[in-house]
């Protein structure tokens, strides 16, 4: 792997899982010497960063890790809709059936545990990306797979932001179980049904005053005010 592809790599692991938070800056000299490369591969996996939205440029402050903000929150939904209900659709008619009775059952189990407060929250996520693969493999289109991994991966930070509510877990569990099931039954419209479902709730969530979009220690990225939609 190239030093600049290892650096964008572990750059962005570091924001969508909140351990860079919105704000902090990736400045050259401390990135370079905390990553183990020179700086010219470093800048080149800034401007990747930036590019895919992770990151922006500052004045006098050079690079930082990007803000989430509720208008972008309900701009990645509306294109992540149409998307995830092609997917579906698609998975559902080409896809192995056996695959997703398994997955369903997992999801059931999950919600119990989940439900209990005994759930592990990383196997879970761990569990909804090897659905989203699932489907990604079903589905058999890989255009529309690039069309996704963007907005997947801005996904991914947003939901570390409702992790820790519990009645959405458990809430979500019981959809993605719905939309295994629906995907099992080899049945599109109800796949799409399912999902359309999923991804209203979600969204209200993150839109809602108990998912206001800020990690639990620190202060709100932005004002509810910039939401006009």
């Amino acid at each position: 792997m190239r030093a600049s592809d290892r650096a964008y790599a572990l750059l962005r692991a570091d924001i969508v899982e909140w351990r860079l938070s919105p704000g902090d800056v990736l400045a050259e000299v401390e990135q370079s010497a905390r990553l183990g490369v020179s700086r010219t591969p470093l800048r080149e996996a800034l401007s990747r960063l930036v590019a895919e939205g992770l990151a922006a440029p500052h004045a006098g402050r050079g690079v930082v890790v990007s803000a989430i903000s509720l208008a972008a929150v309900t701009d990645v939904f509306e294109v992540r809709l149409p998307l995830e209900c092609a997917a579906v659709r698609l998975a559902a008619v080409r896809g192995d059936r056996t695959v997703f009775i398994a997955l369903a059952d997992e999801f059931a189990r999950a919600g119990r545990l989940l439900g209990d407060g005994d759930g592990d929250r990383d196997a879970y996520y761990a569990l909804v990306a090897r659905l989203d693969e699932c489907i990604d493999d079903a589905a058999g289109n890989r255009y529309l797979l690039q069309a996704q991994k963007p907005i997947r991966t801005h996904l991914a930070r947003a939901r570390r932001l409702a992790q820790d509510n519990p009645a959405r877990l458990l809430a979500s569990a019981r959809e993605h179980e719905q939309i295994a099931r629906a995907l099992a039954a080899g049945n599109a419209d109800l796949a799409e049904a399912s999902m359309r479902v999923h991804l209203h709730h979600s969204l209200q969530h993150l839109l809602s005053p108990t998912g206001d979009p800020r990690p639990p220690t620190e202060p709100a990225l932005h004002h509810r005010e910039e939401h006009h939609g």
